[in-house]
């Protein structure tokens, strides 16, 4: 029988609905949380201070937290989180339905729940892959059931939801959250166990971290394709700070209407991952990597110049189709020319970036609106993004996709093969190189990979 006739096991299916679950709490949380805050405070710089702190453990704890992951039991790692993020919502959920709730406290729960999804989403990464046996097939059928059912509940379902339940009261969105993360634990702790990771030669964190990061910044296409996502979040925080303000102030969207607002992205998220393969079949990767970068900035634009809450949607939507094809690409590509030895360290590398790049944006969305006016900081996110297009469109050009997977294809045996660790220039060269890992195969053959987006509405607790 081959791969893909088979079943996927039934603790995937326990799996998908915990994260299913999960995302539906998202959702609630990233429409009600800025509306919160807004009950709280009309200054942009306290918003700002909100929106930055559920993204500063990736600045803190980045790449140490998954090199920690790879050593603890991946799904004992899931459902502790999952617990203690429910446990910690239930404080501000209190102080809500007492009238107590304040900023620094908002901000602190925001940081806490960034550092559990740090976790929890590291160490679901990692988990998959075991649950499935390494099967390239089924790993690509698992994660595309992942991605559809986090945007349907996090993009579609979450965001009304949420804006619903915060017109009940200012406790129940957070209430709401805190049931989707304690479901999660309990599906989670129900999964099979996997072997635990086998420990490799012990070297310190840190000479880890410094040779994956080494290896992105040292090649051009791994750089650009580091680089976007990185200054991606630094327009998208800018927007994301105040697009609760604009909305209200500039729009005249209530709560309801806001979260339908955040629905148009995410449908614009699934349009742009239908047709991502198709996009890159008909203009090559690097091609369509370099449109879809412009169309987001040029979305932003238009968002920055809306004048009502129809057209404001409809950017939305352009902008979440960008986002949506990129996030299947980018990370696809990233797959395929990645040596299976360095994957790890690579992926986290990049993501911090993204992540880390995020509360400079978040802080400087506040600052412009404070200092000049709430279209501003759309404005500067803009022309953030079509910088950015034009600096990386040489760096991710078709000819270096192609030499890239052409390298990356050639055989093991070959000393040339980017995943020969014991080439003597190799940043992770070891004298235990581990054996080449089947996603990164069905990636050269045109896997997706796992998905993970952000826009200007997109939920950060991931």
């Amino acid at each position: 029988m081959t791969s893909n006739a088979r079943k996927l096991p039934t603790g995937f299916g326990r799996l998908w609905t915990a994260q299913t679950i999960s995302s539906l709490g998202d959702g609630v949380s990233h429409a009600a949380l800025p509306l919160l805050a807004l009950t709280l405070t009309r200054d942009p710089m306290a918003l700002a201070v909100v929106t930055a702190a559920g993204t500063l453990p990736w600045l803190l704890f980045g790449v140490l937290g998954g090199a920690l992951v790879d050593r603890w039991d991946r799904r004992r790692t899931m459902w502790v989180t999952d617990a203690a993020r429910a446990a910690l919502l239930a404080i501000p959920a209190a102080a809500a339905a007492l009238d107590v709730l304040s900023i620094p406290l908002l901000a602190a729960v925001a940081f806490l729940l960034g550092l559990g999804g740090l976790f929890f989403d590291t160490a679901a990464t990692a988990y998959l892959p075991d649950l499935l046996g390494r099967d390239p097939a089924l790993l690509e059928r698992a994660n595309s059931r992942l991605r559809g059912a986090q945007t349907a509940a996090s993009g579609f379902a979450g965001p009304p939801a949420g804006s619903a339940l915060l017109a009940l009261g200012r406790a129940f969105p957070l209430l709401a959250d805190a049931v989707s993360f304690a479901l999660s634990a309990l599906l989670v702790r129900s999964l099979p166990a996997t072997p635990r990771p086998v420990p490799q030669a012990r070297e310190p964190l840190l000479r880890q971290a410094r040779a994956g990061a080494s290896y992105v910044f040292r090649d051009q296409l791994l750089l650009g394709l580091a680089l976007r996502p990185a200054v991606g979040n630094i327009a998208f925080l800018a927007v994301e700070t105040v697009l609760a303000l604009f909305a209200h102030d500039r729009l005249g969207i209530g709560t309801f209407g806001f979260g339908l607002l955040l629905t148009a992205e995410a449908t614009g998220g699934l349009l742009g991952a239908a047709i991502a393969s198709f996009l890159g079949r008909r203009l090559g990767i690097g091609t369509a990597l370099t449109c879809t970068a412009a169309v987001e900035g040029l979305a932003v634009l238009g968002l920055a110049t809306a004048s009502n809450p129809y057209v404001a949607g409809l950017a939305l939507a352009v902008c979440g189709a960008g986002m949506g094809t990129t996030m299947v690409l980018g990370p696809s590509l990233r797959q395929a020319i990645v040596p299976a030895h360095l994957m790890g360290r690579v992926a986290s590398t990049s993501r911090m970036l993204a992540m880390c790049a995020a509360p400079f944006g978040a802080f400087l969305g506040g600052w412009l609106a404070t200092a000049h006016d709430v279209r501003t900081p759309l404005y500067a996110a803009a022309g953030l993004l079509l910088t950015m297009t034009a600096v990386t469109s040489t760096m991710t050009s078709n000819r270096r996709v192609e030499a890239a997977l052409r390298a990356a294809a050639a055989p093991a045996d070959d000393p040339d093969h980017p995943g020969r660790s014991d080439r003597p220039d190799h940043p992770g060269r070891s004298d235990h190189p581990e054996p080449q890992d089947p996603v990164r195969r069905s990636a050269v053959q045109g896997s997706e990979g796992p998905l993970t987006g952000a826009g200007p509405g997109a939920a950060k607790k991931r």
